[in-house]
């Protein structure tokens, strides 16, 4: 049995509390088999924070994130809370768990399963066999950048102002992740950004270029403008192997792959940052779904991506890639044989509900 690991579970809104408990079922598995021990505790983040405490993330919630090896995370926000302060808004209490965890590595895989290549909204054949690592630097650029607000002008109109900032160390240490990555893939890194009208763009080209040629010469660097490479992921996705961009650019060019593969319910991340002086690598792991609050307590979410984010915290943070390996086969499994969600339902399948997706996959990891 793998030594005891802490994790703590932090549900939040929507559907999170919905699809976290079927990844609990699945932590259970592995503690009931002998395979693994956990020390789980649970926090509240986001809305239902707000709800009971009038913030989005508390001291304590703050404390019990920074005290465990990982936190797997569910997913916050939606309409409740859409006329609260901006500085309290659900989102604020995720992007305050990155940044105080200083996670930078956004991993984002964009894979294909055999069995959902017709739910993609492109041909099959474009993607067929699809595999896509995207690595998006999670805690500076435009969401974190100083200055930034709104402010009142002398003519009485707003102006908002949010700010692009990246420091080489900054572009070096994700890009280092990237290259990384790709050697255990097929040796490819395409870095996007627009150097062509943003001296943050150009300052990462420069970096990314060196970094490169002095660290990772064995492997491949290209280099690509975020917007062609929105187009690019259209029109010829398989060309990608580890795309390595900056937080703005990734969260859209990932939610852009993500629907490659026909359902945001199947995609998981990892958001990884420096290993300490102990060895202990901080990761957070979240689907990138959102909170889904038109689909919350109807039993329709998919669990999946939330399963495959906690494959990810075994594999990532645990060094259990076996076990990861096997929630992967198990998720493969059941969308080949069994009934789907109806994000991803299918003529002639059987429509599951959320906790049925959660004991087909119980059942397949069983069997493996």
């Amino acid at each position: 049995m793998v030594a005891n690991k802490s994790v703590l579970l932090m549900p939040g809104d929507g559907i999170g509390p919905e699809v976290m408990a079927q990844a609990k079922r699945v932590l259970g598995w592995l503690q009931e088999s002998k395979r693994a021990s956990f020390a789980i505790t649970e926090e509240l983040v986001g809305g239902a924070s707000i709800d009971a405490h009038g913030v989005p993330l508390t001291d304590a919630a703050l404390a019990a994130a920074k005290g465990v090896d990982a936190v797997l995370f569910g997913s916050v926000g939606g309409p409740k809370w859409d006329k609260v302060p901006f500085d309290i808004r659900p989102e604020a209490g995720l992007l305050k768990l990155r940044a105080e965890l200083q996670v930078f590595a956004n991993l984002r895989p964009a894979k294909v399963f055999d069995a959902l290549v017709e739910a993609s909204s492109l041909k099959p054949d474009l993607v067929r066999g699809l595999d896509i690592m995207i690595v998006r630097e999670a805690t500076g650029g435009v969401y974190f950048g100083e200055p930034r607000g709104i402010e009142t002008l002398p003519d009485g109109t707003q102006r908002g102002i949010n700010t692009e900032v990246y420091t080489t160390g900054e572009i070096q240490r994700v890009g280092r992740v990237a290259f990384e990555l790709a050697r255990k893939r097929q040796n490819r890194v395409c870095s996007v950004e627009k150097a062509n009208v943003m001296e943050s763009g150009l300052l990462w080209r420069q970096v990314m270029t060196k970094l490169q040629q002095d660290e990772f010469p064995d492997v491949a660097l290209s280099h690509m403008y975020a917007d062609n490479c929105a187009m690019q992921l259209a029109k010829n996705p398989k060309q990608f192997d580890v795309i390595v961009t900056g937080n703005l650019f990734g969260d859209l060019l990932s939610d852009l792959a993500a629907m490659l593969t026909g359902s945001l319910g199947l995609l998981p991340s990892a958001t990884l940052g420096a290993k300490d002086a102990t060895g202990r690598l901080p990761g957070f792991y979240e689907p990138i779904h959102g909170s889904a609050p038109d689909i919350a307590g109807q039993a329709k979410a998919n669990p999946l991506a939330q399963v495959l984010s906690l494959a990810m915290m075994l594999r990532y943070s645990f060094d259990m890639d076996e076990d990861a390996a096997a929630i992967e086969a198990a998720v493969e499994r059941v969308l080949a044989k069994a009934g789907r969600t109806p994000d991803i339902a299918a003529p002639g399948r059987a429509v599951l509900s959320t906790t049925e997706m959660g004991d087909a996959l119980l059942a397949e990891l069983q069997a493996i």
